[in-house]
């Protein structure tokens, strides 16, 4: 575990004006998708296609961006790259290597030999014990933080072993960043997995909780993200609406996210933030079956010298790179 609390004269001259001066240092957001993919141009099937996405589609400037096959696509303001998450190995594609993969900049399926999920096995868990963009951040000195909170009866299952960490809270505490809570979301430091905290309110038993439109959930998603070098929100019904319900279910989904993506881009500094919204395989967009998919997985860069920064984009293990080289962040345990 990487010591977190490093004092201002272990900083790098990088790191310590990272921070002393929050309100002009570079930071990256990763706004991830859980079970996103680029599917067929076929309404019977992929629920992109009714679905109304206007804050997307008028982002890239295309109306039929999620389709499978189109390639990279680019505007003025964003580029779309069309990102392999089958990594060369069979089988379809799973969330606990996907997201590790991500996070390491390491081809963690190629390295353990299979795709696995949905939680870390050992062989997962290790890669991730050997460091990850959130253990790079600590180690420069800087603040990175996972925005989506996690309810009393989450940690009560992890301290008494009836529950694992995802990759990504794994990922997070490994590098010594302390998980959200219900307070931090009540003070609005995070924001709920499903946007609106209609789920706390709902299931949780916190009806102190205010239930929020999803275009102000995206908008307190880009304001936490100026307070930290790294952050990272993490949506992952957007999977389970691939797993079960209905298309039309999974279209309702899909707009919701278009909304929230609408408040999030609403006052997004592209001079310093740059924003990666991409998934760890594909799933929604194939609502024929009930399983993960072997389709790409759209990447979308918002921020400075977007263009630039997707072409350094092919699979999973390349967005961690991206990343460190935004961020200035040493290459340090990427093969």
């Amino acid at each position: 575990m990487c010591n977190t609390l490093q004092s201002m004269g272990q900083l790098s001259p990088n790191s310590l004006m990272s921070a002393l001066d929050h309100s002009s240092r570079d930071f990256v957001l990763i706004f991830f998708l859980d079970g996103v993919g680029l599917g067929p141009l076929d309404a019977q099937v992929n629920p992109f296609v009714t679905a109304r996405t206007p804050a997307i589609s008028e982002l890239l400037g295309r109306e039929d961006w999620y389709v499978t096959g189109n390639g990279p696509i680019s505007s003025e303001r964003a580029t779309l790259v069309p990102t392999d998450a089958n990594l060369s190995v069979p089988g379809r594609p799973q969330s606990a290597t996907g997201q590790a993969t991500i996070l390491s900049g390491r081809n963690v399926p190629l390295l353990i030999g299979e795709h696995y999920g949905p939680k870390p096995n050992g062989a997962v868990s290790k890669v991730i014990g050997e460091g990850t963009i959130f253990d790079d951040v600590a180690e420069a000195g800087g603040k990175a933080a996972l925005l989506t909170p996690y309810p009393p009866r989450y940690f009560e299952g992890i301290e008494s072993g009836r529950r694992l960490y995802s990759a990504v809270p794994l990922a997070v505490t490994n590098a010594g960043w302390p998980l959200f809570t219900q307070d931090d979301l009540l003070n609005g430091r995070a924001v709920s997995p499903d946007f609106t905290n209609k789920g706390w309110r709902d299931f949780l038993g916190f009806p102190e909780i205010e239930v929020i439109s999803p275009h102000e959930a995206g908008e307190r998603i880009a304001t936490a993200a100026r307070e930290y070098d790294l952050s990272f929100f993490e949506h992952w019904p957007s999977d389970r609406s691939g797993h079960r319900g209905s298309l039309f279910d999974a279209v309702k989904h899909l707009e919701t996210i278009d909304e929230v993506v609408g408040g999030l881009l609403a006052g997004w500094p592209e001079d310093r933030g740059l924003l990666i919204i991409t998934s760890d395989h594909g799933n929604i967009e194939e609502k024929n079956h009930r399983q993960h998919t072997r389709n790409p997985v759209p990447t979308i860069i918002v921020g400075r010298d977007h263009a630039r920064q997707a072409e350094q984009i092919v699979d999973l293990s390349d967005i961690a790179g991206v990343v460190r080289t935004f961020l200035n962040l040493d290459e340090k345990g990427v093969e």
